[in-house]
């Protein structure tokens, strides 16, 4: 009887190990799940993040594509522009030299004459 209650005894106090065991193994999966939790929510905020920079990124790309086209148009009307200023120089010089021509034509038949 003595016997069968040390054995008695001797489990209950396993049981007790085993169940504090248990306990403990079961807290920490608990704190494991909420810090595995946590770091969901924060990779779902790094997440989010980062979309909405690359969003302003694309848009930023988007905008300089855009920049750039206004710019090669600017770049183009300007050389028009120059060469129409140099055309129309070219054009009054030769207007210019004309008259001269014919005044100094007109100046000699008069004093020719």
């Amino acid at each position: 009887m003595a016997d069968a209650m040390t054995v008695a005894a001797d489990q209950r106090g396993r049981l007790m190990m085993s169940t504090e065991r248990l306990n403990q193994s079961t807290d920490r999966v608990k704190e494991s799940r909420k810090v595995m939790l946590e770091t969901e929510e924060l990779g779902v905020s790094i997440l989010q993040d980062l979309h909405q920079q690359r969003q302003s990124l694309l848009h930023a790309h988007n905008m300089l594509h855009g920049v750039d086209d206004n710019i090669s148009r600017s770049k183009k009307i300007l050389t028009n522009m120059s060469r129409r200023m140099n055309r129309n120089k070219w054009i009054v010089g030769s207007i210019i030299a004309a008259l001269i021509v014919a005044i100094l034509f007109i100046l000699y038949i008069k004093l020719t004459h």
